[in-house]
């Protein structure tokens, strides 16, 4: 028995040798390189590295779908268009859910707002249709005044709808959220993005914008356009940015813009960033003379000064 032991001894150690020997003799496998080593992508080192590629990718997108600006719709996500808030007063008056009174007016009270709402959505296809329709018949090497949104579902669907019917490419930005948000279906695919810093998203709005047209929305949507108007106030932008806020009806129940002038928050002079219409043909003829105005003037303001391919701020 104890020789059986010993020997045993013997042959374990013996393959431990061996397997150390093995290990010191075989190679050293490569380390991933550095820029395809996920986990350090996606560490809180790989940071600025993920911010970067928010920015040079869609850079080198635009430059290759021959982008030079574009016109930004917000509002809204969720508005829909008025058969889809037609069909839904219906299901909710026959309160196939049973739900209890209470409940019931609260539903009925939201279906009706949505169908009242719906006709922004549909101001939205038209406006966006009429842009793109004389923007693609700008004589220019690059494409003119692309019509962006969010990407996702509401106005921003509406504006992609509406320049996806009058032929154009049309841009989406999305963002990664907690919920599900999927591009829809109109943005065209190469122009298709997904963002997770928001930072990054709102810089690529305001870059490449030569005009912003702010539907009825909710605090996305305020976020926005007082970002624009903040940057067109203080002198950050070095171009002329259009602000169209579309439907007096909503906008002057939600913000008193003079209200800001006789506090003394603001001089008169700033609401002259702005323009409220009513109508999509009175908001794509303000859109079509400032653009064709400040924008499409056509020759270098000096000798030998090439005019940007792309939009440009200030440094």
């Amino acid at each position: 028995m104890l020789v059986a032991c010993a020997e045993a001894r013997l042959i374990f150690h013996f393959l431990k040798f061996l397997e150390r020997e093995s290990s010191m003799t075989d190679p050293l496998k490569s380390a991933p390189l550095a820029y395809q080593n996920e986990t350090f992508l996606n560490s809180p080192d790989g940071r600025i590295l993920r911010i970067l590629s928010e920015y040079q990718e869609p850079l080198a997108r635009f430059r290759r779908e021959q982008i030079q600006d574009t016109v930004v719709f917000f509002g809204s996500a969720r508005f829909e268009g008025k058969h889809a808030a037609k069909k839904n007063l219906t299901a909710v008056e026959k309160n196939g859910a049973g739900s209890p009174a209470a409940q019931q007016e609260i539903n009925l009270k939201r279906a009706k707002a949505g169908l009242d709402m719906a006709r922004y959505y549909e101001d939205a296809r038209r406006l966006a249709h009429m842009l793109t329709k004389w923007s693609i018949n700008i004589p220019a090497r690059r494409r003119r005044f692309v019509v962006t949104t969010g990407g996702g579902p509401g106005i921003m669907e509406a504006a992609n709808l509406g320049a996806h019917e009058a032929g154009g490419k049309t841009i989406g930005l999305n963002i990664a959220l907690p919920f599900e948000q999927n591009p829809n279906p109109y943005v065209t695919p190469s122009l298709n993005f997904q963002f997770h810093y928001f930072f990054m998203r709102k810089f690529w709005f305001a870059y490449l914008a030569k005009g912003l047209v702010i539907f009825p929305g909710g605090f996305g949507t305020m976020d926005e356009l007082f970002e624009i108007l903040t940057l067109a106030q203080t002198d950050k932008l070095a171009k002329k940015i259009l602000v169209v806020i579309y439907g007096s009806e909503y906008w002057n129940r939600i913000i008193n813009f003079q209200a800001f002038v006789d506090a003394g928050t603001v001089s008169q002079e700033d609401l002259d960033l702005l323009k409220i219409v009513n109508s999509p043909d009175e908001a794509f003829e303000f859109l079509r003379d400032g653009l064709t105005k400040h924008h499409l003037g056509g020759a270098p303001k000096k000798e030998g000064e090439v005019m940007p391919e792309i939009a440009r701020t200030r440094p």
